[in-house]
């Protein structure tokens, strides 16, 4: 098997058979069908932040699909199988977006040293908090199945558990809106807001961010699957419908693409992040409900995915939007749209996970996507930090074994 292979297909000496059923038309006619709503979508909004956070949410969905860019999958085949593989596409998209950041930065903020950081990126206060939250978003993680972005790309495969985990990150979200004052008050308002540039600049920050990619990069290649070589085959439509719309795609492929994907997203509306939308909807539920201030201290004083009080659909809703439809799309060309069977542990389990990465995700102002890919990527110390607890709390959870193997 190639190294970076995963996908239950493999490439054969032979050109796959390309046959089409009534099946894949019909398939592929709600794909058009799809690309036509976003476009026309995309051009009715013309807002263009409003346009391009959808168009960017499908990209990133087609993507994620593809790729199976889990954060939860990704740890957990590290973990429980020893399989590090997958590992490689989050370290690629760290390594292109420190690249793409550190360019964008020059422009937003040309001297690192004035004191300021730069507008809307994600760069929040390092303390227990951000511990305690990484923790349970990872323990989260590991009951639900799935980070909250690979539930929003698993609503595209029909995954029933998703929804549920989703409406619990939503309740998570409500909970964490209560406890956020007295974090504030105890804790994060005294807490260090370390932004690397600020010390090293542009360059020497970027060099020790991809110093560390590359050590961890280096430590994780004895966990490679073994290197087989790839045997040739006579290229055809078939074989490349197949590497492309079919085959899991490469981990460093799918991670260059989610880092680029995330650099432009920031250049053009705000840093990747899929929970602001989420965090709105129950800090507006409960605002409007009178269960708590309108004013929360310091929240909106903080960079991230933070929930503010809306009334409508917001550019990072758009992305969600999006990331649903375009995680649809490639899941019925690779014929993976596979509506699963609900239990009642894996809707509790859903539930109950959902719940802690909402709390989690609250507490640390993003998640696997924000906090940490973000986060990571614009030289913020918080985004290490949670990415360290989140891996902490997938351990813990998989040796208690909170992880409900598919049956």
């Amino acid at each position: 098997m190639n190294r970076f292979a995963s996908g239950s297909s493999s490439i054969s000496g032979a050109a796959p058979q390309f046959a089409v059923s009534r099946g894949d038309v019909i398939r592929m006619a709600i794909v058009l069908l799809i690309i036509a709503i976003v476009i026309v979508g995309a051009y009715r909004l013309h807002n263009s932040a409003a346009a391009y956070s959808l168009l960017t949410g499908a990209a990133l969905g087609v993507v994620f699909q593809r790729g199976r860019f889990c954060f939860f999958c990704i740890l957990r085949d590290f973990i429980e199988f020893r399989n590090s593989a997958p590992l490689y596409a989050i370290l690629t998209a760290l390594a292109v977006g420190g690249v793409g950041y550190a360019i964008v930065f020059g422009v937003f903020l040309p001297n690192p040293y004035s004191g300021r950081l730069p507008p809307d990126a994600h760069i929040g206060p390092v303390s227990w908090v951000l511990v305690a939250a990484g923790s349970a978003f990872g323990i989260g993680m590991t009951l639900s199945g799935a980070c909250i972005s690979g539930h929003l790309y698993r609503l595209g495969e029909g995954s029933t558990r998703a929804p549920i985990a989703l409406f619990g990150s939503l309740v998570g979200f409500g909970v964490g809106l209560f406890t956020w004052s007295r974090l504030y008050e105890d804790t994060l308002v005294r807490a260090p807001v370390v932004w690397l540039p600020a010390t090293f600049g542009y360059g020497g920050s970027l060099a020790l961010h991809l110093a560390v990619i590359l050590a961890l990069a280096l430590m994780h290649l004895r966990y490679l699957p073994d290197l087989a070589e790839l045997r040739g085959g006579r290229l055809s439509f078939g074989r490349v419908w197949e590497t492309v719309f079919c085959q899991r795609w490469n981990p460093p492929v799918t991670g260059a693409l989610v880092g680029v994907i995330g650099v432009f997203a920031y250049f053009r509306v705000e840093p990747l992040g899929v929970t602001a939308q989420f965090g709105s909807m129950s800090r507006t539920f409960l605002t409007n409900a009178g269960l708590i201030a309108e004013r929360l201290n310091g929240l909106d004083t903080f960079a991230g995915c933070t929930a503010q009080v809306i009334q409508t659909i917001t550019d990072n809703g758009l992305l969600i939007g999006g990331l649903v439809l375009g995680s649809f799309a490639a899941a019925l060309l690779s014929k993976r749209f596979v509506p699963e069977k609900l239990t009642a542990r894996g809707g509790i389990t859903a539930l109950f996970g959902g719940v802690l990465m909402g709390w989690g995700a609250m507490s640390a102002l993003g998640c696997t996507v924000g906090t940490l890919l973000s986060g990571i990527s614009a030289f913020a110390l918080s985004g290490w930090v949670f990415g360290a607890a989140v891996f902490g709390g997938v351990w813990l959870g998989i040796k208690l074994r909170l992880w409900m193997q598919p049956t």
